[in-house]
């Protein structure tokens, strides 16, 4: 029986709040709609805070109620996951009532919101860059808060989601294979963020980067490779001693002298094989330019045999007196 009472109590109850907010949503009493907001808001009904606190906007406009409803409609948007737009309400409320009281929090809480807004590393990181500038411009604007404590602790989780998304980019160009990508990519990191607390893996990826760009590399970049790659394995063993990485730069450093030897040797042949097509190339371009010289004097020697002969028909020509003229005589 008590069960049953219960249950009709919690019913009516149930009722009894849908009524309140279907009457609030149909209501033109602002009061009224104020006080159901409100109490949903209490109650972390944010939803149903929302839609009522979207219908006094316009009732409240230019009344002291104005500066509440916006504050808790911005609340209402952080607590229902909606970052983007609680943000922009913390910010616009921040800028319009600068006297307010609230006004610090909330832009703290604007701040916050973007920090919350800020995307998984491996998406797009504009949100993230976005949230870095909110957060330092709330540091900039309040440098004595007692809000302003972790803003520097989440601009530094932010930042290593940066650093982490270069990074990996850069892993991924290795692992597809592409290794000068990959080199250019993960020193672009150092340079962007000098301390990155990936240092470490970042050198051995550019390490290992460069052994494979030496080892893999054409005939006319080998050289230079191979140094490169061997600077950089001396470097890692200096900078990272006892590590890891430091076994396997001294490792990539050992196999790296051997392929330089190798290559010397390599090279000696190739230059020695070079060297030897050059003099036969020569040597044929030389036979085949006498041969070209000789059958070019028969030529010019016959031309000049023809060139006589006809000299000689014309002189001849020219020496026959032309036969002696007839004359006719008249009878």
């Amino acid at each position: 029986m008590k069960k049953y009472i219960l249950g009709l109590f919690a019913v009516a109850v149930m009722a009894s709040c849908v009524s309140q907010q279907e009457r609030a949503m149909k209501s033109a009493d602002k009061d009224f709609i104020l006080k159901a907001a409100n109490e949903n808001f209490a109650k972390k009904k944010w939803k149903n805070a929302l839609a009522l606190y979207d219908r006094l906007a316009n009732l409240v406009a230019g009344t002291d109620d104005f500066p509440n409803v916006g504050f808790n409609t911005a609340y209402a948007n952080y607590y229902d996951k909606s970052y983007k737009l609680a943000g922009h309400q913390f910010k616009n409320f921040a800028v319009n009532f600068p006297k307010d009281p609230r006004a610090e929090e909330a832009a703290y809480m604007s701040a916050l919101c973007y920090y919350e807004g800020s995307m998984d590393y491996n998406l797009d990181q504009s949100s993230t860059d976005l949230a870095i500038n909110e957060l330092q411009d709330f540091l900039n604007n309040y440098p004595n808060s007692e809000r302003s404590k972790n803003i520097s602790q989440l601009i530094d989780e932010l930042s290593y989601k940066l650093e982490f998304k270069a990074y990996e980019n850069g892993r991924q160009y290795f692992k597809m294979g592409q290794y000068k990508a990959a080199n250019v990519a993960l020193e672009n990191v150092l340079e962007d963020f000098p301390s990155t607390k990936l240092r470490s893996k970042i050198y051995d990826y550019i390490m290992k980067s460069r052994y494979e760009l030496a080892t893999k590399s054409v005939y006319d970049l080998k050289d230079e490779r191979i140094e490169s790659a061997l600077t950089y394995a001396k470097m890692v063993e200096k900078e990272l001693p006892n590590t890891e990485y430091s076994k396997t730069a001294a490792d990539l450093r050992e196999k790296l002298e051997k392929e330089k030897q190798n290559f010397v040797v390599v090279k000696k042949q190739t230059e020695a094989r070079i060297a030897a097509l050059t003099a036969r190339q020569k040597k044929e371009a030389d036979k085949l330019a006498n041969q070209n010289k000789s059958e070019q004097q028969i030529k010019d020697q016959i031309s000049h045999e023809k060139q006589a002969k006809q000299m000689q028909r014309d002189s001849a020509a020219l020496q026959t007196p032309p036969p002696a003229a007839t004359f006719k005589i008249q009878r």
